[in-house]
C-alpha cells in the first residue's frame, strides 16, 4: 500500500513543520516543499501508467493524437498549477497563489481553443 507511505511521509513531515515553523519559518516552508517533491516522486510511476492507458484507450478509439494530447496537456497544466499554488498558499502567499491559479486557467483556455473550435465546426454542420 503505497498511499500509507505518501501518508506517512505527509504526517511526519506536518509534525517537524508544525515543531519548525515556530522557531525558523523560512525553514519550515523548504521543507513543505521538499516533502512536496517526495510525494511527487513517489507517484510518478502511477502518473506515467495513466498516461500510458490513456494512450492505449484513445489508439484503440482511433482519437487524434492531437486532441489527446492537448487533453493531456491540460491534465498537466491543471496539476501543476494546483501544486504551485498550495505551496505558495504554505509559505503565506495567498495573492500570489491566486495568480499562479488565473495563469492555469489562461494557459488551460489557450490549449483548449482548438477542441472548442472543432466543437463549434461540428455543432454548425449539424444544424441546417
Amino acid at each position: 500500500m503505497e498511499i500509507i507511505q505518501i501518508i506517512g511521509v505527509g504526517f511526519v513531515a506536518t509534525l517537524l513543520i508544525l515543531v519548525i515553523r515556530t522557531r525558523k519559518p523560512e525553514i519550515a516552508v523548504q521543507l513543505s516543499l521538499v516533502t512536496a517533491i517526495i510525494i511527487f516522486m513517489l507517484i510518478i510511476d502511477k502518473i506515467s501508467m495513466i498516461i500510458t492507458l490513456i494512450q492505449e484507450l484513445a489508439d484503440k478509439a482511433h482519437v487524434s493524437q492531437l486532441y489527446l494530447n492537448t487533453i493531456l496537456k491540460i491534465i498537466g497544466i491543471a496539476y501543476i498549477t494546483e501544486f504551485g499554488a498550495q505551496v505558495c498558499r504554505d509559505a503565506g502567499e495567498g495573492s500570489v497563489a491566486g495568480k499562479i491559479e488565473l495563469a492555469g486557467k489562461v494557459f488551460v483556455l489557450v490549449l483548449a481553443i482548438p477542441i472548442i473550435a472543432l466543437v463549434l465546426e461540428t455543432i454548425t454542420k449539424l444544424l441546417p
